[in-house]
């Protein structure tokens, strides 16, 4: 099979490459380089089974060139990251929305079956219990810069989910909750990558808010695992699918367990929202993701430690 990965050169899309190849399949990937990093993917380039553009899903013509080629289309490309939603609403939304739009079209008219990478932040400020795939949503304004992002994934999900109703598209969709791992940056808002970093220098970990809001981490190559899983599997089309891992930890204690797996010297300062994200940011309390869906259906839960997360994203960090 030839999989078509757009973001391929991005943290998951990477990752997802990897396995690809490591199975025997073949790749080609679009990424624009705006997130993505080349050196993510460098040790693929030249590759006999992987191809690389460098382009963007806003660009039609290059998406209708490329799709026609491919079996398989794993649509990750997209604006990521708190602080890039946050300073550029608009573009983000631009990319989120038409980029989706740009795939959808072309995989209906050729015929190739979609997996569609979504995130837990369609469910917005729903800090409840464990969050299965059919909890409600609740959202902040419209005008608020962090729902956008929030409302342009749910929209790109609608979209994909009516190609699969309508017009019998095979669409496959998954919502990932924090997934973290080597290759991925903290300078967009991720979190483990900033106190990693943080750590390894002896700086200061920076804690935004009271620290006492609740996240749960998945490790990048269970994640990976679980998407190889779901578009493998004819009982995932039409299906949307939490992956994450469901151990809660508040942001706090995140910092003390990075600090002690490390031995590291660093101090935890508190910094306000306002002043990492400027004024008006909202936030959630808690998300914890219910994956027993994917479990039942598939099989799949993950398998690595948070200590494992931190061990890897450092080893490999400054590489």
């Amino acid at each position: 099979m030839r999989y078509l990965i757009t973001g391929g050169a991005g943290f998951i899309g990477s990752h997802l490459a990897d396995a690809l190849i490591e199975r025997g399949d073949e790749v080609t990937i679009l990424d624009d380089l705006s997130t993505g990093n080349h050196h993510n993917i460098e040790h693929l380039i030249g590759h006999p089974k992987v191809e690389f553009f460098a382009g963007s899903v806003l660009d039609t013509a290059l998406v209708r060139k490329i799709v026609p080629t491919v079996d398989h289309i794993l649509h990750l490309a997209a604006a990521v990251g708190v602080f890039t939603i946050v300073d550029k609403p608009l573009e983000s939304l631009i990319t989120n929305l038409r980029g989706t739009e740009v795939i959808l079209e072309a995989a209906s008219e050729f015929k190739k079956p979609l997996f569609l990478a979504s995130t837990s932040e369609v469910y917005g400020k729903n800090g409840g219990d464990a969050l299965s795939e059919n909890s409600d949503r609740v959202l902040g304004s419209p005008l608020v810069a962090r729902w956008s992002y929030s409302e342009a994934k749910a929209i790109d999900e609608s979209m994909a989910y009516f190609y699969f109703a309508e017009r019998k598209l095979p669409v496959r969709i998954a919502r990932f909750f924090n997934t973290v791992g080597p290759r991925q940056v903290g300078h967009y808002g991720m979190v483990v990558p900033r106190f990693v970093a943080a750590a390894l220098e002896g700086e200061a970990l920076q804690v935004f808010g009271d620290g006492e809001q609740s996240r749960c981490f998945c490790h990048v190559l269970d994640a990976v695992s679980a998407i190889l899983l779901i578009i493998d599997s004819d009982k995932t089309l039409g299906e949307v699918f939490n992956i994450g891992n469901n151990e809660e930890i508040t942001i706090k204690q995140l910092a003390e367990k990075v600090i002690a797996t490390l031995n590291s010297s660093s101090a935890i300062a508190r910094k306000e929202y306002e002043d990492a994200y400027g004024a008006g940011f909202e936030d959630m309390q808690r998300r914890v993701p219910n994956i027993s869906k994917i479990e039942s259906v598939l099989g799949w839960r993950p398998t690595r430690s948070l200590e494992t997360i931190i061990t890897d994203i450092a080893q490999t960090m400054g590489e």
